[in-house]
């Protein structure tokens, strides 16, 4: 049983890193430049804040609002992440893991970021 716990948690961890990955991060930009388009705007305080428009129409804005949503790209990485650990062990096992380290890591340093703020 104690095995189920710690797979679950790699898994959500893993899931979380490779779904911030795709939604947020600026090394996956290439992902969504076909799908999204950033719109920089500068608020009241001067500060510049950054919108999401959808691409396209029909399958290309589809697919730019699922990976627009964090919740939703959250789904699809469960997915997939569990349908590799089921189709080759051996081959997601590494990736699971590494993805959850990773997770574990930006959690931390959001924790300590927020601290010594």
């Amino acid at each position: 049983m104690e095995n189920h716990w710690f797979m679950l948690t790699a898994f959500s961890l893993a899931v979380f890193r490779l779904s911030r990955l795709i939604v947020f991060d600026k090394i996956t930009a290439f992902l969504r430049s076909p799908f999204h388009q950033e719109i920089a705007v500068k608020n009241e305080a001067g500060e510049e804040e950054i919108y999401i428009e959808i691409k396209g129409k029909g399958l290309q804005a589809f697919i730019g609002e699922l990976i627009s949503c964090y919740w939703c790209t959250g789904v699809w990485c469960s997915i997939i992440l569990y349908v590799f650990y089921q189709a080759w062990p051996q081959g997601a096992e590494p990736v699971i893991f590494i993805l959850a380290l990773a997770g574990l890591g930006g959690i931390i340093e959001a924790c300590v970021s927020k601290l010594l703020d």
